[in-house]
Order: C-alpha cells, then sequence, then structure tokens
C-alpha cells in the first residue's frame, strides 16, 4: 500500500493519502481545500488516479477539498449517510467496504464528536490501520459538545475502536501536540481520557472541557455541507 499523512498547520488536520500499487488507484481521507493543489502534485507525481475522496465527518475547523477534488479528478465524493450531504457523489454507512483497488477500507459508525462521525480500518499484509477521525485522538478524544454531539454514545465508540487488535496504528484526524501515530495498545493504557470505568466518568469528562468553539466554525460546518462551496 502506498501511504502518505499530510498535515494542514492552521486546524491541525492529517489527510491521508492511501492508494493500491497495481492498480494505482488511490483515496484521500479529509483532504483541506486550501492544500488542493498540493494534492493533484502528489497524485500526478506518484502517477495516482483519485478514485474516492470523503470526510470522516462534517469538520468544523478547516474546509473540505471534496468538492474542488471531484471538480479537478473526476473523483467520486463521499461522507457518512447521517451528515445527510446533498453534494456528495454518494455515501457510506456502518461496516460497509469500500474498494480501493486491493486495498479495502471498512467503515465504523462511531457517533459521539458529531452524529456523523467515522472511522476507517484497513488491513494489509496483517497490519492493521485506523484512520479514527475525531473520535479518538493521540491522547485525547474529540469534544462533544457540539453538531448533535454526545458524550455517552462517543464512550460506546471508544469501546468499540478499542476492541481492535492493540497493535494497530492509529492515525487521527487532528494533533495539537506534536504526535503522529499511535497504537490502540498505546491509547489504552496512556490516553488520560479512557483511564475511566464507565460512560458516566466519561461524560462528567467531556462536560467539564469548556473549549472555545472553533474560529471557522459558523463558515466550516455549512460550506463542509455543501462540499467545500463557500459561495
Amino acid at each position: 500500500m502506498i501511504f502518505r499523512q499530510l498535515f494542514d498547520r492552521n486546524s491541525s488536520t492529517y489527510t491521508y493519502l492511501l492508494a493500491d500499487e497495481i492498480s494505482h488507484q488511490a483515496v484521500l481521507i479529509d483532504p483541506v481545500s486550501e492544500h488542493t493543489a498540493l494534492y493533484l502534485q502528489l497524485l500526478n507525481e506518484l502517477q495516482l488516479d483519485l478514485k474516492y475522496a470523503m470526510d470522516t465527518h462534517t469538520h468544523a475547523d478547516h474546509i473540505t477539498a471534496l468538492g474542488k477534488l471531484r471538480e479537478e479528478t473526476g473523483c467520486m465524493t463521499l461522507m457518512g449517510e447521517q451528515a445527510g450531504s446533498v453534494c456528495a457523489s454518494g455515501s457510506f454507512s456502518n461496516q460497509q467496504k469500500i474498494s480501493v483497488g486491493d486495498v479495502v477500507i471498512t467503515t465504523l459508525h462511531t457517533p459521539g464528536h458529531t452524529d456523523d462521525s467515522y472511522c476507517f480500518f484497513v488491513e494489509v499484509s496483517e497490519q492493521h490501520y485506523l484512520f479514527s477521525g475525531d473520535t479518538l485522538l493521540i491522547r485525547g478524544t474529540g469534544r462533544t459538545d457540539f453538531q448533535n454531539g454526545d458524550a455517552v454514545e462517543q464512550y460506546q465508540s471508544l469501546l468499540q475502536l478499542l476492541a481492535l487488535p492493540d497493535s494497530t496504528w492509529v492515525y487521527p484526524a487532528h494533533d495539537y501536540k506534536g504526535y503522529t501515530v499511535s497504537t490502540i495498545e498505546e491509547e489504552k493504557r496512556h490516553n488520560p481520557r479512557l483511564q475511566i470505568a464507565n460512560a458516566t466518568q466519561y461524560k462528567q469528562i467531556m462536560d467539564n472541557l469548556n473549549l472555545p468553539d472553533p474560529k471557522m466554525m459558523d463558515v466550516a460546518i455549512p460550506a463542509n455541507r455543501a462540499c467545500g462551496d463557500i459561495s
């Protein structure tokens, strides 16, 4: 599998490029609009055909590149069915298989951060990869105080993720401290928000974070429901 991790400094967003080495079909996960030219350059340099561009959820802190990438490459744009996106080419639901050549992505509906939050699970040559969106971060978890967020639902979603093999690589949608990758085992041991006994304790933690709203939320959410169209 061809794999690249890309970073947007303004929103601390990770974008992931996955591609099949034989067919050269590719997918971009959580692409950021202002880096569209970079993605196109990388696809060209690696001689890849972008089959899909898809988001783990409706982001509130940056503008998605889904629409621009579809215009430039003819790729399909995908969002979770709970997003209710009218602009996406299609949607996915829980436990759906999305094939990019021989790379198979399993979609996991993991509500809590938002009601349309998903994680993407990939197994290649006995190695497991989890693209965990804003559900599971490195040494943290996604906030649950807007976009139909729900701490109890997120706790159940986290239990689902923590049941994956311990050696699974964890690649989140964001990181604010400089981490690039973790594993399920690491997060079980060292993520402070997971050192609790039940959903009630988790909800108490999340209800007392008192975080400011993302700076771009009022612009980003409606734009991302329109695949990045800010007109």
